[in-house]
């Protein structure tokens, strides 16, 4: 096979392969989405399957939590200095043998090691289609990557839970929920097939560790510093029922997020290349957009806990039955994320702020369903029409906010700094759906599932409005700055 690599990001050449990469790029993504979303359907065939406690359970889905936002960071500084494309194929090789230990686990023991190496390949090849979306596009055309990203994300989304309840109806609780982890080795396979032919090489090149002082550009001490404040973090957010005293991990988190934003500095004033170059929060547009991200997702995906819950427990809707619930939503979003990413170059910030209204908008639509539902009598499944308008809004959001936050970042940090945008993502993530969550299950059993789940969306609805002011006083920084 003709090495086609040499060709640089500058040549025709390479002009011709690059939408090929994304193509890759998005592959290994939808596998890894669609997994997390089929997961969240197949819990109850597993907990009998496995004869699982809900602890196993809690633990399958947030295992893989947090191993991905542990190795996230230091993944995509691996990426940037020894080659993006190597590490990216790593981290799918990684989740296609894990996807395959889970399908075959014999206990919930075994399947939860299985989650926790996925998680890994995860947060191996995220880092790296972001920052290779960041190294080979520019313009307009990172919009476009950008928006081709956000449909990915909305289509495996929306066919996850379809598939999910479809399998587990075709192979029952006992191998039902095996088929949700084996039904991303085929896809693995294409994805390392076509990352082998397609990508430039080297895939792995260790030239920048050979220079002088080169390994010290890994930062060892600063990945672990970074990796256990997450982890000290997260941690008690995903397992708060063994003591009081977890909590204490908190504070340890952000004592060691304090010792690592030391360390850095000390590391750069030293003339060595640290893990995160600190510099990149001093750009507004960066800092804001990873504010915006964060504050996002910390209401955000609580959504999509509650509205399965709620359709299930209260209103007695099958699994299948509630995957179609998210269905327009998804579709939506993936369809105004293509939108969006064709004209947040002309538009800038004001995309990201149209769609947050949006999305408050239809959450808050969605309220008055639940409530019209409970004391109107109208039909649940209105609910398709004001989840659609929150996936428009998620849509016209998401992926563009990436591609603003991350427009004037170094590209030999484009790795790393993606990941510290997706570290965010992540906390706020698994803080957000704990919180919202405990909040809706600790009213409940004084009240109506109508009422609780009412708080939980005035919760998030307060939320993103602190992202909405986020992302306005980001325009009026760049209308000064203009």
């Amino acid at each position: 096979m003709k090495n086609r690599s040499t060709s640089s990001p500058s040549t025709p050449s390479f002009n011709t392969i690059r939408w090929r990469i994304l193509l890759v790029i998005l592959g290994a993504i939808f596998m890894s989405l669609m997994s997390v979303s089929v997961v969240n359907v197949a819990l109850p065939a597993m907990q009998i399957g496995l004869n699982a406690s809900h602890s196993d359970l809690q633990w399958i889905l947030s295992g893989y939590a947090l191993t991905f936002g542990v190795v996230l960071v230091s993944a995509g500084r691996a990426g940037d200095l020894m080659g993006r494309g190597g590490f990216f194929m790593l981290g799918v090789g990684i989740f296609t043998l894990s996807s395959i230990a889970a399908g075959f686990a014999p206990d919930a023991h075994s399947l939860n090691l299985a989650r926790f190496a996925q998680g890994v390949g995860s947060g191996f090849l995220n880092p790296q289609g972001v920052g290779m979306i960041q190294q080979y596009f520019k313009g307009p055309e990172r919009g476009r990557a950008f928006g081709l990203f956000g449909t990915t994300v909305g289509v495996s989304v929306a066919i996850g839970p379809v598939l999910g309840g479809l399998l587990i109806k075709l192979g029952g609780p006992e191998l039902g929920w095996r088929f949700t982890f084996l039904i991303n080795v085929p896809v693995g396979l294409l994805t390392l097939y076509l990352a082998w032919r397609w990508f430039p090489r080297p895939l792995i090149s260790f030239a920048e560790l050979k220079k002088p002082h080169g390994f010290s550009s890994l930062d060892p001490i600063g990945a672990l510093l970074l990796g256990a404040g997450v982890l000290s973090v997260l941690f008690p957010f995903v397992e708060s029922q063994i003591s009081p005293y977890i909590w204490l991990l908190i504070p340890l988190g952000l004592l060691l997020f304090y010792l690592w934003v030391q360390w850095e500095a000390w590391y750069t004033k030293k003339g060595y290349s640290p893990m995160v170059d600190l510099a990149i929060f001093s750009i507004p547009s960066y800092r804001n957009g990873s504010l915006i991200m964060a504050l996002y997702f910390l209401g955000m995906t609580s959504v999509w806990v509650l509205i399965p819950i709620y359709v299930q427990q209260a209103i007695g809707l099958s699994a299948f039955e509630a995957g179609f619930i998210g269905i327009p939503s998804a579709l939506l979003s993936a369809t105004a994320s293509h939108w969006a990413g064709k004209r947040i170059s002309q538009y800038g910030r004001k995309v990201v702020i149209g769609g947050l209204c949006m999305a408050m908008f239809g959450l808050a639509l969605s309220v008055v369903v639940i409530l019209l539902h409970q004391y109107a009598g109208i039909s649940i499944w209105w609910l398709l029409g004001s989840l659609g308008l929150f996936g428009l809004g998620q849509g016209s959001s998401i992926s563009p906010n990436q591609a603003l936050t991350l427009a004037e970042v170094p590209l030999n940090y484009a790795g790393s700094s993606g990941a510290i945008m997706q570290t965010g993502q992540r906390i706020g993530t698994s803080v957000g759906i704990a919180v919202i969550t405990a909040l809706v299950f600790g009213i409940q059993p004084y009240t109506s599932w109508t009422t609780a789940v009412t708080i939980g969306f005035i919760a998030i609805l307060f939320i993103m409005s602190l992202a909405l002011w986020m992302a306005f006083k980001d325009l009026q920084q760049r209308q000064r700055q203009q």
